[in-house]
């Protein structure tokens, strides 16, 4: 019979689970967590009622009707946001590039002008993607009313400091001999980021957008719960009232659409590669 040897990393092991549960252990006190609720009779009894219903998708012609309208406002809001999001990010990425950069020719270093306002860029973006979209969403909610419009300012300011952070990096990793040749001879930034830099990039580009949209959607969903608009606000109402065949029905629709989006981004990813 082979003797048995101990694990000599065995105290290390011990030790390091000891100290994790000794970290965790205040963690679940300050956060409250407590799992035995889960079997309180009230819980369970309530569980089970949403459940029932959860496992009956409502199909109802109605509300089907009701459900593809706001599934489309969805849509909506997540498109038109990643649009205005867009409009700010292009011009952004166009600035703190370093390889779209005129002022570097020839030297290889910004002039101090330039790179304060690169700087200045780049802390703006910092701010927007900083702030997630749903408290963008809350604040926008005070300003201009429930609906749809606080979702599509609230994803358009915090995917512009997303897309131009990850597209100037996207950019700057890409080959660039292209750009510094049409920007030696004469080119301004955009013909140089259109001719040159875009073409080396415009798969991974491609790509990140059309992924950023799915969040969008999923997005537009989750603000739809302060009021926002679209099929979250709807599914909101219906988990209030315990409706759980509506719940179902508008999940199902959610999968759908995020399966949707990824169709699309692996087509665009097969035509540009």
């Amino acid at each position: 019979m082979a003797k048995a040897y101990p694990d000599p990393a065995w105290r290390t092991r011990v030790g390091s689970a000891a100290l994790l549960l000794a970290l965790l252990w205040p963690a679940m006190v300050f956060s409250e967590f407590k799992p035995w609720l889960l079997l309180d009779a009230q819980s369970l009894r309530a569980a089970g009622a949403f459940l029932a219903g959860f496992l009956q998708p409502a199909h109802d012609a109605d509300f089907l009707a009701m459900v593809l309208r706001e599934s489309w406002q969805t849509v909506a809001i997540a498109t038109a946001g990643l649009t205005l999001a867009l409009v700010g990010a292009i011009p952004a990425t166009l600035l703190i590039t370093e390889g779209l950069s005129i002022s570097r020719l020839g030297t290889g270093r910004m002039r101090l002008p330039a790179a304060l306002l690169r700087q200045l860029v780049r802390w703006v973006l910092v701010l927007l993607r900083s702030v997630p979209e749903l408290v963008w969403a809350l604040l926008l909610v005070r300003v201009v009313g429930l609906g749809p419009t606080a979702g599509v300012l609230a994803i358009a300011l915090t995917y512009a400091g997303m897309l131009g952070k990850v597209y100037a990096e996207i950019l700057e990793s890409s080959e660039a001999h292209a750009t510094d040749a049409l920007l030696a001879n004469g080119a301004a930034r955009l013909p140089a980021f259109l001719y040159g830099a875009l073409p080396a990039s415009a798969s991974e580009l491609v790509s990140y957008t059309v992924y950023r949209w799915e969040c969008a959607i999923r997005g537009s969903a989750v603000m739809g719960f302060v009021g926002a608009g679209g099929l979250g606000q709807r599914m909101d109402e219906s988990m209030r009232m315990m409706e759980g065949g509506q719940v179902s029905t508008m999940l199902l629709v959610f999968v759908l659409l995020v399966a949707l989006a990824d169709l699309v981004s692996r087509l665009l990813r097969r035509r540009l590669g």
